[in-house]
């Protein structure tokens, strides 16, 4: 069998995994027998893993058993939609004398909620007003219009100590720090440098911070979540995100589903134990119990296990979010039925694109429309690698309100969208992905450009300037990377020979640039980095000069080394 040196490091980083979660699909790639595997898998490492196996617990572990997902009865509790957050008051505008903008106060507390109808109720980490004992909590989604700025106070009333495994081991994450610290994050948002959420701007239990958003940026589905220091791998596993919608004028004159025929979907996997409640598992040395990435049996769908949407025989638009920690997904519906692409991260694309199936990474998004009309009466699924995780129930008509109604049609032509010509950018960097075992711990970690966070501060693009980031992923993971502030578009993907690099370092491409895929093909704030693939992106710095971060978005990767900052710099002014 021919495995390369690196290959072996890289497996025997993610073996630290499989001893941490019981799960065996890795081993099968060294040619072991592998029990209980899920038929469907990625052949990519890192992006397709077994599902429905039953964690095995390391032998120091205290015995709490863990939760049998497929034991569990399918498709009994009805989606819960996030509901709206409403803004009861008005607050002044930071930078307009006189005006007056809305306002929010958002809580983030920790609830009790049901998961499935035959589990008891989970306790976990949510932003605004809980109800006890509801069929789920799931966080409020905030909706803002192009135009219309607003103020958000994010209040941290947790619990002083954490319920997941801190490590003390890790950047920003010592023992002579608070245990609880947050910092929200709107990501996508286009917003000044005190308002975006730095790692390091962080608030304890009993303290809040106001963030200011402008809102000049187009109509697109925006989520937020934690981004503290060391934390947010845990702060976001026990429940910390939501979705964050603007709207404009371009969008509302397409005519899209509306109203309970639009759908936010938040997809994140997690472990349970049998009562119900967290399961996140760690290394099994309590020192230091960071594992490199995490990948769940059971699949949430807005905070519930297997549920069910009854929709009509008519079009829907569903705005889809991947909230997970490290699984990437690929859907489909389960009778094969198409969908149709109509925006991503940030905003609508030029035009619909029909699909079958859909890659989404840590912190994409798709917005999608669903015609149902043609499956009057029946059921079907939304599947990730051919696992049924969703259930959609169709009417066999159309509500009475809805019949003497013209109701929305497919559009053609969603908006214009230029691509950037490459002469446009001002300066070119490339930014290396690797991975190392440490020596002593045997811990893999992870960096850019060998790069640390408290290292100094190396990108510096220039406010209005437009800039070319080539990313050379050298690992066996797909990392999808994020820039804070500012959208970008995708130029091309290269594939390379990995082995040749890292063993001799002579850089040999293995094949000519891949344009981006036609649903690629719009604006973007997170963009896959293919393993052994060199990955461009032009980006315009717009926006708003000062410090922000650009990391992986595998929570647990960025929580060890694979996150630094860069700063806008204003164009000095002329004399």
């Amino acid at each position: 069998m021919d495995v390369s040196r690196r290959k072996l490091l890289v497996r025997g980083a993610q073996l630290v995994t499989v001893a941490a979660v019981g799960q065996s699909g890795l081993l099968e790639s060294f040619g072991l027998p592998a029990q209980a595997q899920h038929p469907a898998t990625d052949s990519m490492s890192g992006m397709g893993h077994p599902m429905g196996q039953t964690p095995v617990a390391p032998a120091a572990a205290p015995v709490r058993p863990w939760l049998q997902i497929d034991s569990l009865a399918r498709f009994v509790d009805r989606l819960p939609i996030p509901q709206a957050a409403q803004s009861a008051e008005t607050r002044p505008h930071p930078h307009q004398a006189g005006a007056q903008i809305p306002y929010h106060r958002i809580v983030m507390r920790r609830v009790a909620t049901k998961v499935h109808r035959d589990l008891p109720p989970c306790n976990i980490w949510s932003y605004g007003t809980a109800i006890p004992g509801s069929a789920a909590v799931f966080s409020p989604t905030i909706e803002a219009r192009k135009g219309q700025p607003l103020l958000i106070e994010w209040v941290n009333n947790l619990p002083a100590q954490h319920f997941l495994p801190i490590d003390h081991t890790l950047c920003g994450a010592g023992k002579d720090l608070p245990e609880v610290r947050t910092a929200v994050h709107v990501h996508g948002a286009c917003v000044p440098p005190e308002s975006d959420g730095y790692p390091e701007d962080w608030q304890t239990p009993g303290q809040s911070r106001t963030a200011f958003y402008p809102m000049h940026q187009d109509a697109a589905t925006l989520w937020y979540h934690d981004h503290a220091m060391g934390l947010e791998r845990l702060n976001q596993y026990a429940g910390l995100y939501g979705f964050f919608l603007i709207r404009d004028e371009q969008e509302d004159a397409l005519n899209l589903p509306r109203g309970k025929y639009e759908i936010p979907i938040a997809i994140a996997d997690r472990f349970f134990y049998v009562d119900g409640q967290l399961h996140y598992p760690d290394s099994g040395n309590p020192e230091a119990p960071w594992i490199p990435e995490i990948y769940g049996d059971a699949i949430l769908v807005n905070g519930v296990i297997f549920p069910y949407l009854e929709v009509e025989p008519r079009l829907y638009r569903i705005r889809l979010l991947n909230s997970s920690n490290s699984r990437t997904y690929t859907f489909s519906i389960s009778n094969g039925h198409a969908f149709h692409q109509i925006g991503t991260d940030q905003g609508l694309l030029a035009a619909p694109i029909e699909m079958k199936q859909l890659m989404l990474s840590p912190a994409e998004r798709a917005d999608l429309l669903i015609d149902f009309s043609s499956l009057a009466g029946s059921s079907l699924a939304l599947q990730d690698q051919g696992r049924s995780i969703l259930e959609f129930r169709v009417a066999a008509q159309p509500a009475a309100a809805q019949i003497a109604k013209s109701m929305p049609e497919m559009p053609t032509i969603l908006r214009r969208i230029d691509p950037i010509p490459e002469s446009a950018s001002v300066h070119a960097r490339t930014f290396f992905l690797k991975e190392y075992m440490h020596p002593k711990t045997h811990v893999m970690l992870m960096l850019l450009n060998d790069q640390y966070w408290h290292d100094p501060v190396t990108e510096k693009p220039l406010l209005g300037s437009t800039e070319i980031w080539s990313f050379v992923n050298t690992t066996q993971d797909v990392h999808p990377i994020h820039l804070h502030l500012v959208r970008f578009q995708i130029l091309d993907r290269r594939p390379f020979d990995g082995d040749e690099y890292l063993d001799y370092k002579h850089f040999q491409y293995m094949g000519d640039a891949v344009p981006p895929d036609p649903n690629e093909r719009g604006w973007k704030d997170t963009v896959k980095t293919l393993p052994e693939t060199v990955t461009r992106i032009i980006v315009p710095f717009e926006g708003y000069p000062g410090r922000y971060v650009w990391h992986c978005h595998l929570l647990e990767h960025a929580a060890n080394e694979m996150m630094r900052p860069f700063e806008v710099i204003a164009p000095a002014k002329p004399a």
